[in-house]
């Protein structure tokens, strides 16, 4: 299963960093955004942008498949 990681990330990094993972990667994927709130609506804006379908699975983890 391919996952991203986005601990440590800088929120000007995510857009692009979830959009490369999401169109150059194969489903099942993991996102995980840490415990920003600003992270996770970030991850999601792009998510929903590219009319994926996804489910979060704890506070702080997309999952897509």
């Amino acid at each position: 299963m391919n996952e991203l990681d986005l601990h440590g990330v800088r929120h000007d990094d995510v857009d692009r960093l979830v959009e490369n993972f999401i169109l150059l990667n194969n489903p099942p994927l993991t996102i995980i955004c840490g415990n920003s709130d600003k992270m996770k609506s970030l991850v999601k804006d792009v998510l929903d942008r590219h009319d994926i379908n996804w489910d979060m699975w704890s506070h702080n983890t997309y999952k897509i498949f």
